[in-house]
């Protein structure tokens, strides 16, 4: 009897671990706020959605280092460029990838993105990179390892960790 108990316990115990693992997990910016949520129930209608991972599914930043997780979300980076931006735009990316900084690329096409991007440095100039509230206009690899140094990302990737950009339309 004793044993059947133990038997019933323990798969009492793996089913219920199963179920947690089998919950989604939301990532997402609280729109009032600004704060970075973590949360089992999806986020509301007018929240940015970060990331979703379900079940045992490792997040995409799951294998970044803390200080870059950290860093992520107090100092998200946003690259500015455009179609007609070539070298200096692939320079200021091959920087961002070779220390392992996840980004966000702002390919200008609409009038509101080139507002957005005057609005932050002064001139629709591309590449342009936000840090954070910090901004770069141009591409200087001094500039840009100051601003990401000052925000705590490390100088160089881990190991195996080549984050790129996405893009956004």
């Amino acid at each position: 009897m004793r044993r059947f108990a133990s038997l019933c316990l323990t798969l009492v115990f793996v089913f219920s671990a199963g179920s947690v693992l089998a919950q989604a997990t939301y990532r997402w910016i609280h729109p009032k706020t600004g704060e970075t949520m973590i949360t089992d129930t999806p986020p509301p209608r007018n929240a940015k959605l970060l990331g979703r991972a379900q079940g045992g599914e490792e997040d995409a930043q799951a294998g970044l280092p803390y200080a870059t997780r950290r860093a992520m979300e107090h100092f998200p980076v946003i690259l500015y460029s455009s179609a007609d931006c070539v070298a200096e735009c692939k320079d200021a990316r091959n920087l961002l990838n070779k220390r392992g900084i996840p980004f966000t690329e702002k390919v200008l096409k609409t009038q509101e993105d080139h507002d957005e991007l005057k609005a932050l440095v002064g001139d629709v100039f591309v590449p342009s990179m936000k840090v954070g509230k910090q901004s770069v206009k141009g591409f200087s690899a001094e500039s840009y390892d100051s601003i990401l140094d000052l925000a705590g990302y490390p100088k160089t990737a881990p190991y195996g960790v080549r984050p790129s950009g996405s893009q956004t339309q």
